[in-house]
């Protein structure tokens, strides 16, 4: 009797049970597999949401600096034009002024 108590408690042990596997848990998992599909769909328009984003605000950046570089550009060149022309008056006159001691100490004037 002992014996086939563990014969029997062997075997029910040892052999794999019957899972039921029922029309409810297949359409489960089909909507589970909907919804993933769902959920990808919608991470995959956020990214191209995302980085239509990013492009747009490179575009903008590039923009912004080739502008701001751009008018420090006219920037220095107009104070370069415009110290050029403050200068040459003065130059003038300095050398003038030197013709005017060279012409003195010759003894023409």
């Amino acid at each position: 009797m002992k014996l086939f108590l563990l014969l029997t408690l062997f075997f029910s042990i040892a052999l794999p049970k019957e899972v039921p596997f029922t029309q409810e848990d297949r359409d489960r998992i089909i909507r589970l597999e909907e919804g993933q599909k769902h959920l990808r769909k919608q991470i995959d328009e956020l990214k191209r949401d995302t980085q239509r984003q990013f492009d747009e605000l490179r575009t903008f950046l590039y923009w912004g600096f080739g502008i701001l570089f751009g008018g420090m550009g006219i920037l220095i060149g107009f104070v370069i034009w415009d110290r050029r022309i403050a200068v040459e008056p003065m130059a003038r006159k300095l050398r003038e002024i030197k013709e005017k001691e060279i012409l003195k100490k010759e003894g023409l004037i």
